[in-house]
């Protein structure tokens, strides 16, 4: 597996809607420096490793109800008085220079007010280093072993990492050593700058034990400040007239009116869109010492000042940035691999915020005023983005975050979109005159940790087998071992020794000027000389024809061996390619065999939403089925009872009709006989009367009486047991009606439930004097005598019933009311083809209703415990 980017500084990929990424919140400590003098008085009190109360100064105390103020706020830890540069590194540094080695990126910044030790936070002092040395230091002392050579990674001008060759990383190095210009010595009036030694001791060194050892590494650093809002590079090589420290050695803190600034640089944005400063110097470093200069060369470009409330104030904001190339070793384990697509670049950046601060306190003027205006203004844009983060992150809002609004903020928005790890650090005055300005810090600390930062991804490793460097050395120490073993290294260098002692010995040749003729001794001298000079150089060729021929036979057996080997090689080179072609022929095998199964899982699962589809439309047809079946056998059941009521009705019916034609058979024949009794009796009396006027007023004589046939006798029985009156009277029709008895002049309670249904008929009851209610109510009684409720149910045979249940008010003893119910009268309507259980039984007591049997009209009745009241329908 390929690691991925371009030797670019790694980017988590794009932001997905549908958030699975795991997030961690911005880590927010708190750093509370000691107090000035044991006058101050002190607002900020420890309660816990995670937890302070701030105080109010006497001056602020109270509050609206005169109750003292106190503020307790939580962080991820709190650091107090006595905590040590190393522990506060251990804790908050330490896991962010491990994930710089593992290829993620990291945040830390300080911030609080003017004062509060932001500055000996990140840089520290001799004798205690702070941030920033203490994470150098851990970097060397962990890749030291593994540093590439100077100048094999070179960064280009877009924010990205490029690896060169072997030989022009060494015309690199040969060019640049020949172009270093000979150090200026220092000024009198300036003491040499601090060495890392004099800021961390041997003893807090660190070190990561967790490193890729088949990698190269190199380390880039830059300097920049952030200067009333322009961006400038501390390691640029121009004019510049800086204001030191005065334990760095510097002069007052003033600064000259003549002083010009450099160019300012600009914000790009990259392919991958991070963002960077263009023209920003990159210099690679190879040790801490090399580094720690850098910085402060860097450090004395800053611009500082001499502020009411800092002697050494911190006019701008400055970015700290190690950048850490790496890229994997080939396969032997001997040179860097020269893929671009391999190369790894993490980052770290420090940041020391200037001080926030107001200028009332500090009395600002000038180019101070404006100085402090544009700080405040950036931490401002700072403190705005995380309130939009946290707004957009907790209430899922889509907000503009404002990074452009400040450089601050725009240097580092990649970061809070998921970059790396943020991390900050709240310094803290606990000085009762800083107490207002603490307040406002310590809550944009709080707002800061609800703000979520995604979790950076580890990076996958190039697909090469581990231990490769460590291979290669092994390679190297065995074949050191064995040249050693078989004596070539040695008698080479016994031979070199041997040839060395040989040449020294060579004698001086004598003077050879001669003066005299006659001299004798000069010649002899020189010829011996010489000859002695021929036999060394012959005993010096006799020894370098021995080296030579055993050179000549180690090349020689080295040639056999490494011809074998080459033979080995090759044959396990073809054995490789075939095993390759086979694992080929297999991987294609798998890909294809991958296909289909993935074919095959297709078809699957579109099979298997096919199957749950006609599932879904079994189980509803058969819902479907089963709910029709128990309608159709409800409808069955319906129908059953349905014929057998109306076999019942229809029996009924029958023998009703059949009594009903009786009854009128018999009523007929009792009217036809009467009708006979009265013509016989009119006839009586007319001749009674013909015989009266034919006898002249003499005394009628008595006809006696024709003895009646006994049918008519019985006839006569059963028509006076049948009706009260010997001929039919009709109704009497009375202008004025009274339905019922509560007709009176009593006044009513007419209560008629909503419920109710109004019954189409002239039988309704009729209630003077009535106040209708739907609810009765102790106002309404209270006016009554009389109460009424009515109340509708169904007959037996369908119809509705009505019924008045009447009763009596009293009033109670707590003066409420209460009513006494006496009297039920029932209203029914009733169909004329339906005759009542007494019509149809032939009682003659009491008629319960009037039919018109000619014009078959129905009439309603009334029967109520007062009596019967009639009224035919017209």
């Amino acid at each position: 597996m390929q690691r991925p980017g371009k030797g670019k500084t790694p980017r988590r990929p794009g932001p997905k809607k549908a958030s699975n990424t795991e997030r961690d919140p911005v880590g927010v400590y708190c750093r509370i420096r000691p107090l000035g003098s044991e006058d101050e008085e002190c607002c900020v009190e420890m309660i816990s490793s995670t937890t302070i109360q701030l105080h109010a100064p006497d001056g602020l105390k109270a509050n609206r109800n005169g109750e003292y103020k106190e503020t307790q706020y939580s962080f991820k830890k709190v650091f107090g008085i006595n905590t040590t540069q190393l522990e506060l590194f251990e804790d908050v540094a330490k896991p962010l220079v491990e994930d710089l080695i593992h290829c993620k990126n990291g945040l830390l910044f300080t911030y609080g007010v003017t004062g509060s030790g932001k500055t000996f936070t990140m840089t520290g002092s001799p004798g205690e280093g702070g941030l920033l040395p203490r994470s150098l230091d851990m970097i060397f002392n962990s890749i030291g072993p593994f540093q590439a050579k100077r100048f094999v990674f070179k960064p280009d001008d877009k924010n990205a990492m490029e690896i060169q060759s072997q030989v022009d990383a060494l015309l690199e190095r040969q060019k640049r050593d020949s172009q270093q210009a000979v150090p200026k010595t220092p000024s009198s009036r300036q003491k040499p700058d601090p060495e890392f030694a004099d800021m961390i001791s041997p003893d807090e060194a660190c070190k990561s034990e967790n490193v890729d050892e088949d990698g190269c590494y190199s380390v880039f650093v830059s300097y920049i400040e952030i200067y009333n809002n322009y961006i400038y590079d501390l390691l640029e090589d121009a004019p510049y007239d800086p204001i030191r420290p005065k334990w760095l050695g510097g002069s007052t803190p003033v600064r000259s009116n003549e002083y010009v600034p450099p160019q300012s640089k600009i914000l790009r944005e990259d392919q991958n869109h991070n963002m960077y400063v263009a023209g920003c110097t990159e210099v690679e470093v190879k040790s801490t010492e090399e580094a720690f200069e850098v910085f402060w060369k860097g450090q004395k470009k800053r611009r500082i000042a001499n502020t009411q409330l800092n002697r050494e104030s911190s006019r701008s904001h400055s970015v700290f940035t190690i950048k850490l190339a790496q890229a994997p070793l080939d396969a032997d384990g001997d040179h860097i691999l020269q893929d671009k697509n391999q190369v790894n670049v993490s980052q770290l950046c420090l940041v020391d915020l200037a001080g926030s601060e107001r200028t009332n306190r500090t009395r600002a003027e000038g180019s101070r005023l404006r100085e402090a205006g544009n700080i405040n203004q950036s931490l401002m844009t700072l403190r705005t983005c995380m309130e939009v983060l946290r707004e957009n992150q907790m209430c899922g809002t889509n907000k503009m975050v404002p990074y452009r609004d400040s450089k601050v903020t725009h240097l580092f928005k990649n970061y809070f979109d998921g970059e790396g790890k943020v991390r900050m650090i709240v310094c803290v005055n606990p000085n009762a005159d800083d107490y207002e300005e603490t307040v406002l810090v310590m809550r944009f600390a709080e707002m800061t940790q609800e703000v979520e930062v995604a979790r950076p991804v580890d990076r996958p490793i190039c697909g090469l087998a581990p231990g490769r460097r460590h291979r290669n050395q092994a390679f190297r120490d065995e074949l050191s071992r064995r040249l050693e073993e078989r004596g070539g290294p040695s008698n080479a260098v016994d031979d070199r020794v041997l040839m060395t002692q040989l040449i020294e010995s060579l004698p001086d040749l004598p003077t050879c000027e001669l003066v005299d003729p006659a001299d004798d001794q000069t010649l002899p001298r020189l010829i011996e000389v010489l000859e002695r000079r021929h036999q060394i150089r012959q005993m010096m060729t006799e020894q370098f024809n021995k080296t030579a021929n055993t050179v000549k036979s180690m090349l020689q057996q080295f040639d056999s061996q490494l011809s074998a080997k080459d033979y080995f090689l090759h044959d396990q080179q073809s054995k490789l390619n075939e095993k390759d072609k086979v694992i080929l022929s297999q991987k294609t095998e798998i890909e294809r065999l991958e296909k289909k199964s993935k074919t095959l899982e297709y078809k699957i699962d579109i099979l298997q939403k096919t199957t749950d589809m006609y599932e879904q439309d079994k189980r509803a047809l058969q819902q479907e089925l089963e709910t029709r079946e128990q309608r159709l056998q409800s409808e069955l059941s319906e129908r059953k009872r349905m014929e057998q009521r109306m076999q019942g009705v229809v029996t009924d019916t029958r023998l009703k009709w059949e009594k009903e034609c009786e009854r009128r058979v018999n009523a007929k024949q009792l009217e036809m006989q009467n009708k006979l009794w009265v013509k016989d009796e009119k006839l009586k009396q007319l001749k009674a009367i013909v015989t009266e006027s034919s006898s002249g007023g003499s005394a009628p004589t008595e006809r006696p009486e024709k003895p009646e046939r006994p049918s008519r006798e019985r006839d006569r029985n059963i028509q006076q047991k049948r009706s009260p009156s010997p001929l039919p009277k009709a109704l009497p029709v009375h202008p004025k009606h009274r339905r019922s008895h509560s007709a009176g002049g009593e006044k009513w309670v007419d209560h008629k439930p909503p419920s109710n249904l109004e019954l189409d008929t002239v039988m309704q009851p009729i209630i003077p004097n009535a106040i209708k209610v739907s609810t009765p109510s102790e106002k309404a009684l209270s006016k009554c005598h009389k109460y009424v409720l009515r109340h509708q149910e169904l007959a037996s045979d369908g119809e509705i019933e009505t019924k008045l249940i009447k009763g009596n008010v009293f009033k109670t003893r707590s003066g409420g009311q209460t009513v006494q119910f006496t009297d039920i009268e029932t209203l029914k309507q009733e169909c004329p083809l339906a005759p009542s259980r007494k019509r149809r039984s032939g009682s003659a007591e009491g008629p319960a209703e009037v039919e018109d049997i000619e014009n078959r009209a129905p009439v309603a009745s009334t029967n109520s415990s007062h009596g019967y009241q009639k009224r035919r329908k017209p």
